[in-house]
């Protein structure tokens, strides 16, 4: 059985989304990163040199990196999420690219800040300059799903699942999409998909 460590409340949330869709059976892996640090023992940087989490264990195979580990998933178990011809596989990587270079980082910056950060410490001028950031991309996301279904070439991608888990983000962190139609529309869509429905309600536990 696939063996999975992080909580689906971090990064490896898209992870567990993908492997609702896939229908791939899973372990969850505990970990406790708070206490005992055991994302820096021995054992666990065996498995990921980063101590980082997620990590996916398939048989003898073990990968890192959510959207490497998405894409891992999807090849090996619904390959048709993957894309058909060069040009979609292209857009697929792009839109995935896109979400962790551009979109994620000033969320992460933002949750750091407001949620880690004791509030006397906090780095109050970084969460107004993340903030600023997230509109003009949403924006680009909103234009791009114009008249679609889904991202690329109205087919149900690994791009959809990655790009939504970042959105999943915004919308935690209270950005308003009502402004981005486009958006709001195809996310409505993919909260519907069982496997999204899992994902939320893994994050409850």
């Amino acid at each position: 059985m696939i063996q999975i460590y992080g909580t689906p409340r971090g990064s490896a949330g898209r992870c567990y989304m993908m492997l609702e869709e896939v229908g791939q059976p899973y372990e969850i892996m505990p970990l406790d990163m708070m206490e005992k640090k055991e994302h820096k023992s021995p054992e666990y940087l065996k498995l990921n040199p980063n101590g980082k989490v997620p990590c996916l264990i398939d048989g003898d195979f073990v990968i890192w990196e959510s959207t490497a580990i998405n894409f891992y998933l999807a090849e090996k178990y619904k390959p048709e999420l993957l894309g058909r011809t060069p040009e979609e596989k292209g857009l697929i990587q792009q839109w995935s690219t896109w979400c962790m270079v551009e979109l994620q980082p000033p969320l992460v910056d933002m949750i750091i800040q407001l949620m880690f950060v004791p509030e006397p410490k906090r780095d109050m001028a970084l969460v107004e300059r993340s903030k600023e950031k997230v509109p003009p991309m949403l924006a680009v996301l909103d234009q791009a799903m114009m008249g679609k279904t889904y991202l690329v070439n109205e087919r149900l991608t690994v791009a959809d699942f990655n790009v939504a888990s970042v959105v999943n983000i915004a919308a935690a962190m209270k950005f308003d999409l009502s402004p981005y139609k486009n958006i709001e529309r195809w996310f409505s869509g993919m909260k519907e998909r069982p496997s999204f429905k899992k994902f939320i309600d893994l994050r409850k536990h």
